[in-house]
């Protein structure tokens, strides 16, 4: 027996470490075990009960939402047995109705395996700073036999070729795309150009009468119709063809037929002769960056890129427009009390009292520190009071209350290595934006405002140029993050606006080193730090790694299979 399974990251098998079926799957009959039949058999009730909506929600303890089988099934990259679940997350209607679970790369899969006591074997190597739990990034394949040392791209066409070369699998192509009931029995929304005529059936509302606009004085009444419906000089209007007595459709359109387009027409705002000119929308589009909550995004993504296909094909948007979206982020949630804030549940949190205790911008770095940015966080997590205390620290040494006066005389050994850490900062920075790793961009002002303050205590006083330097590098870093101190203090400071100054550029003299802190780990995961020579060589590097005492208790005494050298900065042994 076989159990079929899509996926897009085939190059990732090597770590999955179990199987999830839809409870409604044709083979869960065959496969639950005979002592796990009547747990089961509750489970799948449970899960029918359920819409397909409620089933792909986040929420929900996952110990619950999942059941063992009894059986198992063979990972075929590693020939291993792995354990066989049903979840109610996976849908019958999507795919094959089963996937292969890989918790290192994937966060629910990371947290169903936490909640049911699984394996999880990371086969992507994360940054060394990564300190997350599922990485979901791109990397360098370890853990993963003969597709070690490929990159993502590689990996997912060398694991192709062997699952076709072994007969057990095949390249395709799986579309999302369902039918769409665009149709909702609500106000709010746009008006269906369709007009009802007992003679004609359905007319559609004539091109020279559009748009259709909702009228801005109906009544509502608790009679679950639409109030479109009661309202007359609406309703009741004349056919289009016969000229007859009909009426106006008042369903009104899901809002995300208006969603699926409006970055077109954000090109071309002001065009009052069309949606959008294809010669705006071709300056303009690709959109360089889509944010969004994944539940959100899933669907809104699929729908946008729908439209954007279609006008493109109809000739309304240019015809080599064939994407919305050049990259996407799905930023995670913060939840309360373990469950998602929801205005039905009403666990929620007011922002008014903190931002007249702490202000807004301590609430904007407490977000940004909290973790991640794809990450679900608690809210008992976000550290409020101390973003607000590292503030006020900012607050004392731009404004020079903290040490004593600033000197003017030639930079001594104290003031350029100040310099050099604020180089530094510029380059990490800026990175970090890059890369949304925006937490560790706070905790980096943290330790560079801790600088700050060991420096204007020094002997002799600091150097004017170079704490000014460092300060005002500081807060043009922070300044998106932290916007309205960072004005003040600018303004303060110099009477100009951080806001509309250049991001700083770092002074590549300055960012020189001698010694580096080298990263080793063994299959992925670290097992020691240890300070290096800037310009070691790869050979050296592996010597030295391997000449650790920690290193060599994860190897047992045996030589690495294979290594993987990135000097100076990283070094990742294979243990055999």
């Amino acid at each position: 027996m076989k159990v079929d399974v899509f996926t897009t990251r085939p190059d990732t098998s090597f770590g999955m470490t179990y199987s999830v079926m839809a409870p409604e799957h044709p083979l869960v009959d065959v496969v639950v075990a005979d002592d796990r039949r009547d747990e089961v058999a509750a489970f799948v009730a449970s899960a029918r009960k359920a819409s397909d909506v409620e089933r792909m929600s986040s929420e929900g303890a996952l110990d619950k939402r999942g059941v063992f089988t009894g059986s198992y099934v063979l990972n075929p990259f590693t020939k291993q047995p792995v354990p066989l679940f049903l979840a109610d997350y996976v849908l019958m209607g999507y795919g094959t109705g089963a996937i292969m679970a890989v918790p290192a790369e994937d966060q629910r899969d990371w947290d169903f395996a936490k909640a049911h006591n699984l394996p999880i074997v990371r086969t992507i190597e994360p940054p060394a700073d990564f300190d997350g739990e599922a990485f979901t990034g791109d990397g360098v394949h370890i853990n993963s036999g003969f597709l070690d040392g490929l990159g993502k791209e590689e990996g997912i066409v060398a694991a192709i070729a062997f699952l076709e070369s072994e007969g057990i699998g095949t390249g395709t192509i799986n579309f999302r795309l369902r039918d769409w009931l665009v149709s909702r029995q609500r106000f709010w929304g746009c008006p269906i150009p369709i007009i009802n005529c007992d003679k004609c059936g359905m007319v559609p509302v004539p091109e020279a009468d559009l748009p259709v606009l909702a009228p801005d004085d109906v009544e509502f009444l608790p009679t679950g119709e639409s109030p479109l419906r009661l309202h007359a000089g609406f309703f009741e209007t004349t056919c289009p063809t016969c000229g007859g007595p009909a009426h106006r459709e008042t369903d009104t359109m899901d809002t995300f037929v208006d969603s699926s387009w409006y970055y077109l027409r954000f090109c071309d705002p002001w065009n009052d002769e069309q949606p959008f000119s294809p010669e705006a929308v071709k300056s303009w589009m690709p959109v360089d960056q889509y944010i969004g909550g994944v539940e959100h995004a899933i669907l809104h993504l699929m729908y946008a890129r729908f439209f954007t296909k279609a006008l493109s094909d109809l000739g309304v948007a240019p015809a080599n427009l064939r994407e919305p979206f050049t990259r996407l982020f799905t930023q995670g949630m913060i939840r309360l009390d373990g469950d998602k804030m929801s205005k039905s549940k009403g666990n929620l949190v007011a922002p008014e009292e903190i931002l007249d205790t702490d202000g807004a911008d301590a609430l904007r770095l407490a977000h940004l520190f909290v973790g991640p940015p794809q990450d679900d966080v608690d809210w008992e997590g976000v550290g409020i009071e101390g973003c607000s205390r590292f503030l006020h620290r900012v607050w004392r040494i731009a404004l020079g209350d903290v040490g004593v006066a600033s000197v003017e005389r030639e930079a001594n050994d104290d003031d350029i290595e100040l310099e050099r850490r604020t180089n530094r900062l510029i380059v990490k920075v800026t990175d970090d934006y890059e890369r949304w790793a925006y937490n560790t961009t706070v905790a980096a002002f943290m330790e560079f405002t801790n600088e700050l303050y060991r420096y204007v205590k020094i002997d002799g006083g600091p150097r004017k140029e170079t704490l000014d330097l460092a300060i005002d590098t500081l807060l043009l870093l922070m300044a998106p993050m932290a916007p309205h101190v960072t004005a003040e203090l600018r303004e303060r400071r110099h009477g100009d606006d951080v806001h509309r100054l250049p991001w700083p550029v770092a002074d590549e003299s300055m960012l020189a080193v001698d010694t580096v802190t080298m990263v080793v780990q063994v299959n992925g995961k670290v097992r020691d730090r240890i300070e290096v020579p800037s310009g070691i060589d790869a050979a050296t590097a592996e010597s030295i790694a391997l000449s650790s005492e920690k290193v060599q208790a994860h190897l047992n005494g045996k030589p690495p299979r294979k290594v993987i050298c990135k000097p100076p900065n990283l070094v990742n042994l294979v243990a055999g």
